[in-house]
Protein backbone atom coordinates (compact mmCIF):
# COMPACT_ATOMS: atom_id res chain seq x y z
CA UNK A 1 0.00 0.00 0.00
CA UNK A 2 1.52 3.34 -0.94
CA UNK A 3 0.05 6.98 0.05
CA UNK A 4 -0.57 9.65 -1.70
CA UNK A 5 -1.00 13.47 -0.56
CA UNK A 6 -2.43 15.23 -3.19
CA UNK A 7 -5.68 15.99 -1.80
CA UNK A 8 -4.33 18.17 1.04
CA UNK A 9 -1.84 19.93 -1.39
CA UNK A 10 -4.89 20.94 -2.98
CA UNK A 11 -6.65 22.00 0.24
CA UNK A 12 -3.77 24.01 0.59
CA UNK A 13 -3.92 25.91 -2.91
CA UNK A 14 -8.18 26.52 -1.99
CA UNK A 15 -7.10 27.52 1.26
CA UNK A 16 -4.37 29.90 0.09
CA UNK A 17 -1.80 28.48 2.41
CA UNK A 18 1.89 27.56 1.79
CA UNK A 19 3.38 24.30 3.06
CA UNK A 20 5.94 26.17 5.21
CA UNK A 21 3.09 28.10 6.77
CA UNK A 22 1.54 24.70 7.10
CA UNK A 23 4.06 23.06 8.67
CA UNK A 24 5.09 26.00 11.77
CA UNK A 25 1.06 25.77 12.32
CA UNK A 26 1.40 21.98 12.65
CA UNK A 27 4.68 21.87 14.87
CA UNK A 28 5.92 19.81 11.87
CA UNK A 29 9.77 19.33 11.68
CA UNK A 30 10.95 19.61 7.72
CA UNK A 31 11.59 16.43 7.38
CA UNK A 32 8.56 15.32 8.00
CA UNK A 33 7.17 17.90 5.35
CA UNK A 34 9.56 16.52 3.00
CA UNK A 35 8.43 12.84 3.56
CA UNK A 36 5.08 14.03 2.53
CA UNK A 37 6.59 15.55 -0.73
CA UNK A 38 7.44 12.21 -1.87
CA UNK A 39 4.63 10.39 -0.78
CA UNK A 40 6.21 8.69 2.36
CA UNK A 41 4.32 7.70 5.93
CA UNK A 42 4.46 9.68 8.59
CA UNK A 43 3.36 9.40 12.03
CA UNK A 44 -0.55 9.57 12.54
CA UNK A 45 -0.04 12.10 15.15
CA UNK A 46 1.21 14.61 12.39
CA UNK A 47 -1.89 13.62 10.14
CA UNK A 48 -4.26 14.61 13.19
CA UNK A 49 -2.66 18.01 13.77
CA UNK A 50 -3.11 18.74 10.17
CA UNK A 51 -6.44 17.67 10.18
CA UNK A 52 -7.44 20.11 13.57
CA UNK A 53 -5.72 23.06 11.69
CA UNK A 54 -7.23 22.70 8.79
CA UNK A 55 -10.24 21.59 10.15
CA UNK A 56 -11.37 18.48 8.08
CA UNK A 57 -11.02 14.95 8.08
CA UNK A 58 -7.83 12.46 7.20
CA UNK A 59 -9.73 11.36 4.14
CA UNK A 60 -9.51 14.97 3.11
CA UNK A 61 -6.20 15.10 2.88
CA UNK A 62 -4.52 11.42 1.87
CA UNK A 63 -5.47 8.62 0.30
CA UNK A 64 -4.01 4.90 0.32
CA UNK A 65 -3.30 3.27 -2.78
CA UNK A 66 -3.26 -0.61 -3.48
CA UNK A 67 0.08 -1.82 -5.15
CA UNK A 68 -0.40 -2.95 -8.53
CA UNK A 69 0.04 -6.54 -7.26
CA UNK A 70 -2.03 -6.39 -4.41
CA UNK A 71 -4.76 -5.13 -7.65
CA UNK A 72 -4.17 -7.96 -9.70
CA UNK A 73 -4.82 -10.60 -6.78
CA UNK A 74 -8.25 -9.34 -6.11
Amino acid sequence: MKVNYNKLWKMLIDKKMNKNALRHAVSMSPNTMAKMGRDENVSLDVLVRICEVLKCDIGDIMEVIPDAEEEKER
